[in-house]
């Protein structure tokens, strides 16, 4: 059984869309959630992307990873979503099998037009769903894109 957690900075983008994706395509008992080092306020621009591929994060809440931590919450993966700084503050939960790194654009620095922002975004979330998909079919390979 695969219990992943997605992390990035806020929460509010890469992390809940790894997530998503994860619950999405995975098979029987596997499960994750996700959570970040800060937690924020959701991306409307994430919101509007995910919309596109039928899922509504309208109501969605970011989540602190440290929260769940504290919690005890326990996990057979943890992947950061964000650069390799930002994930080297992810506490070290116990019973850990693995901590996979992805690094992908955030979505927060993206500049441009309303269109231009969104044509970004879109790249980010599609390449994430290419990377969760590659993870659930071979959940040992790295899977780099």
């Amino acid at each position: 059984m695969l219990k992943v957690l997605f992390v990035c900075v806020h929460n509010s983008a890469r992390s809940q869309m790894a997530e998503a994706f994860f619950n999405h395509y995975a098979h029987g008992s596997d499960c994750s959630e996700s959570a970040g080092i800060e937690p924020g306020n959701m991306n409307p621009y994430v919101v509007r992307a995910m919309a596109e591929k039928g899922f509504d994060f309208s109501a969605n809440q970011t989540k602190g990873v440290f929260n769940l931590y504290k919690e005890g919450r326990t996990y057979s993966h943890v992947i950061t979503v964000c650069d390799a700084e930002a994930a080297q503050r992810c506490p070290i939960f116990p019973g850990i099998s693995r901590i996979i790194m992805w690094s992908f654009p955030d979505p927060s620095t993206f500049m441009g037009t309303d269109d231009e922002i969104m044509e970004q975004v879109r790249v980010v979330r599609d390449t994430i769903e290419a990377k969760v998909q590659a993870f659930i079919a071979n959940p040992t390979e790295e899977n780099t894109l």
